[in-house]
């Protein structure tokens, strides 16, 4: 019955795409914008999604994750943040394009799906409420609750809190990064009893230094999670004098 009326919504209201380019089969990517997004698969570090030019073996980490390990466990990215892939994702970020997100999630679906089999529930990166209002949505919330659908994982949208207003992350060295969001998340009194004993997938839309994940890793871990595992749209693969 859902595949009928599927079908019957798609002849009254035909699937567009979500790239303004021709009409596609189902909602998605043109078929030239698909075939441009470097989408990752292994072999990658184990520990922050890295991708390899040749496999390694199974769980192999990266020399910068074996020289300092991180404060989450393992990272994974469903793509490579490039010319690609920027566009649709600076238009869910600045663009109210929040019809994206779902797309991002099956993504994540398929980068993450080893950990998100291990994960006892799903929270996104949280935002401060000043930079909440004026965005009036949270990206990666919006990527984490239709993911939580998707794997039927528990969804935890207020595990996290941004408790310090922070610079924009653009334009920082690694170090510059770490400095401006240390502190800068808690977990709620209130929902500690959420998060501690519990692995926990946390959500964002880009990867880039890692600083911001990290930070909200150690939030969670010092509540009591028992890991802190990640998944992202995107990462890049050199840091370097990357803006986002």
């Amino acid at each position: 019955m859902k595949s009928a009326a599927r079908t019957a919504l798609d002849l009254l209201f035909p699937p567009q795409s979500l790239d303004d380019g021709p009409r596609p089969l189902a909602t998605g990517l043109t078929a030239p914008g698909w075939s441009q997004i470097t989408f990752l698969d292994d072999p990658v570090c184990d520990g922050c999604g890295t991708p390899f030019e040749y496999s390694l073996g199974e769980g192999v980490r990266c020399a910068a994750c074996l020289a300092k390990p991180r404060a989450f466990a393992r990272a994974r990215a469903a793509c490579l943040y490039d010319d690609a892939s920027r566009g649709p994702i600076l238009q869910l970020k600045h663009a109210d394009r929040t019809d994206l997100a779902p797309l991002f999630a099956r993504w994540i679906s398929r980068s993450a799906r080893d950990l998100i089999a291990q994960a006892h529930a799903i929270a996104p990166v949280p935002l401060h409420p000043t930079r909440l209002l004026g965005r009036r949505y949270n990206q990666a919330a919006e990527i984490a609750r239709p993911l939580s659908r998707l794997s039927g994982v528990l969804y935890l949208p207020d595990a996290l809190t941004r408790v310090r207003a922070t610079e924009t992350q653009g334009g920082k060295s690694g170090s510059g990064r770490r400095r401006n969001v240390a502190a800068a998340f808690a977990v709620p009194p209130s929902r500690a009893k959420q998060v501690a004993g519990r692995r926990i997938l946390l959500i964002d839309d880009v990867m880039t230094t890692g600083a911001t994940l990290e930070g909200c890793a150690r939030a969670l871990l010092k509540a009591g999670a028992a890991c802190v595992d990640v998944a992202v749209v995107a990462r890049v693969k050199e840091a370097a004098n990357t803006t986002i």
